[in-house]
């Protein structure tokens, strides 16, 4: 019996590797799938989902002309609105939002519609210019009750 004990013993230990490598991948598979309504035309529109998808979230595309009706339907403001528009789970997301501003969103579970950063600010991930200094930029959730400040980015970085 003592034989079976440390033969399960040193097995257990064995597999301590293995276990914490599942750990991990399965940590980034439970990255919610963003869907990602964009113009076929427009190429920030790709260079934020490259950014999307770099910080591991898995995306779906659909491309339309018709954007202003997605994002009608989906109720975002018309101050607020950007190039894209994407959807979370139950939320929404307007424009460059850097990815550590989804993934809070999504560890708080806030009562709002979703967040935007609305327009092109120079700098927000996917709109990058060579040479140029990002400027900074809020994130505005969004929803029922109204608009609140979420964070402050400049870059894909928060301030």
């Amino acid at each position: 019996m003592k034989m079976l004990t440390r033969l399960s013993f040193v097995g257990a230990i064995a597999a301590v590797p293995a276990l914490a490598a599942g750990r991990r991948t399965l940590a980034a598979e439970e990255l919610p799938k963003l869907t990602i309504t964009k113009d076929p035309n427009c190429g920030c529109c790709s260079g934020w989902v490259e950014h999307i998808k770099a910080a591991g979230f898995p995306v779906e595309i659909v491309e339309t002309g018709e954007m202003n009706r997605v994002k009608a339907r989906l109720g975002v403001p018309r101050h607020l609105a950007a190039c894209h528009t994407a959807e979370v789970e139950a939320y929404v997301i307007e424009g460059h939002v850097p990815a550590n501003a989804i993934r809070r969103l999504l560890a708080e579970r806030p009562q709002i519609k979703g967040l935007a950063v609305p327009g092109m600010p120079v700098g927000s991930p996917g709109m990058e210019v060579e040479g140029t200094s990002p400027e900074p930029y809020d994130v505005i959730a969004f929803g029922p009750t109204g608009e609140t400040h979420f964070a402050r980015f400049k870059g894909a970085d928060p301030v």
